[in-house]
This record gives C-alpha cells, sequence and structure tokens, in this order.
C-alpha cells in the first residue's frame, strides 16, 4: 500500500504509522520530522513550507515505487505538511512496514533523504530578525 499526501493541516503520526503496519510486516520504521526552535544558534519563530503540488505528488510517489521494489516493502506512507508551522509542529511523516526491519529502515532513509533532493517543496526559516529559504539539500 502508498499512502501519499500533502497536507494543510496537521499530520496525525498514529494514523500513518498504523497505516504502514500489516499483519505481514515483522517491522515499522519511521521518521518524523518537527521544527525546531534553532537553527545555526539562531531562534526559529516559525517555518512556512509551500510546494508545486501536483509535481510534488508524482515525485513522491516516484520514491514509494522504487521504495517499494527496491527493498520489496510492504506499505509506504509519506505525509507533508505545507503552510505555516511553529516549533513542535510535525513537518513530514515516513512510515514503511516491511516483512524485515533492515528493509524498514533502508526504505525509510531513502524515503527521506530523495524527498529533501527532488520534491518541490519548499522551505522558509523565519527568525527573530529575518528569514531565509532553505537550500533543499539541508
Amino acid at each position: 500500500m502508498i499512502d501519499i499526501k500533502i497536507l494543510n493541516e496537521p499530520l496525525d503520526t498514529a494514523s500513518c504509522i498504523g497505516n504502514a503496519t500489516d499483519a505481514a510486516c515483522g517491522g515499522t520504521a519511521s521518521f518524523i520530522g518537527v521544527v525546531r526552535d534553532k537553527t545555526d544558534g539562531r531562534k526559529v519563530v516559525r517555518l512556512e513550507y509551500e510546494c508545486y503540488e501536483s509535481m510534488a505528488l508524482k515525485e513522491l510517489a516516484k520514491i514509494a515505487a522504487h521504495a517499494v521494489e527496491s527493498w520489496k516493502i510492504n506499505n509506504i506512507v509519506i505525509h507533508h505538511r505545507v503552510g505555516v508551522l511553529n516549533v513542535g509542529d510535525v513537518a513530514v511523516i515516513i512510515a514503511v512496514g516491511a516483512a524485515h526491519r533492515a528493509a524498514a529502515f533502508d526504505a525509510c532513509r531513502y524515503a527521506i533523504d530523495t524527498l529533501k533532493i527532488t520534491v518541490p517543496i519548499w522551505k522558509k526559516e523565519v527568525f527573530e530578525n529575518g528569514e531565509v529559504w532553505v537550500s533543499p539539500h539541508a
């Protein structure tokens, strides 16, 4: 099962992990990206995410399909939030269910690393004294 979403509302961690798990999965690995309070010593006020949604969904689908094929995983969930996020908010959830833990871990790492490079989702960090668009490779 592949579950891909871009949402302008809080992400549901428990639901994502639950959707990645089934009776054939011996392991589930997840990555949960959360807005932190500082970057390079600067206090973060909020993050603002924007995306080219139709292209982002296509790229996320490619990532998921490659993960399923390469690691023979059972399920993958990739949900990314857009809009204004505050410190502590969840920005991205990736959950992978597989028969064996190694496949789940490897596919999960591949998904987040590839997402940050190829998916047209842009992040602006807003600080107390300015703002900056973040490189997609950060």
